[in-house]
């Protein structure tokens, strides 16, 4: 081994700032998160992933990827084109295709992203009044800045609009 050493290298790896969720400038907390854990395919209406081509799948895995920088109170206040980006419906709506499922907590706020054209991401959020409170049996923090895929719907068949 050599004793000779690169000041140079040394200095200037030296004053590239760590990275720590201390640090003022970190973002970790404002970006939001999603979750597959109630991932639901309802037989000829939403899609599993094997039903989206590899194109398909990549546009939504960029989408995700986009709408991970930002939070989801961000999102409410951004539109594609005429739509709002990310839209809390509150409740099931009515006017869908979709059978409301019995496994998903009845608290829950039912949303949706906009990817393109007529395509969705469907799912929900936790209310702000779970906002950090902590699960009765386990003491986990509910998170309200989380949204939970629960559909893949291409065909805009969650929420039906009149046209």
């Amino acid at each position: 081994m050599s004793n000779y050493k690169n000041s140079k290298k040394e200095s200037f790896l030296a004053a590239i700032p760590t990275a720590s969720l201390d640090n003022d400038d970190d973002t970790l907390s404002e970006k939001c998160k999603f979750n597959f854990g109630y991932f639901d395919v309802q037989e000829g209406i939403s899609q599993d992933f094997k039903h989206w081509s590899d194109n398909e799948l990549i546009k939504l895995f960029e989408k995700l990827k986009h709408y991970s920088e930002f939070s989801l109170a961000h999102w409410k206040k951004h539109k594609a084109r005429k739509y709002p980006v990310f839209a809390v419906y509150e409740k099931f709506p009515t006017n869908t295709d979709y059978i409301q499922p019995k496994h998903i907590p009845h608290q829950v706020l039912w949303s949706r992203f906009h990817l393109e054209n007529k395509v969705r991401v469907i799912g929900f959020v936790i209310p702000d009044e779970y906002k950090d409170k902590a699960h009765q049996k386990t003491g986990q923090r509910f998170d309200t800045n989380t949204f939970y895929v629960v559909y893949l719907d291409k065909e805009h068949k969650f929420y039906k609009t009149e046209k």
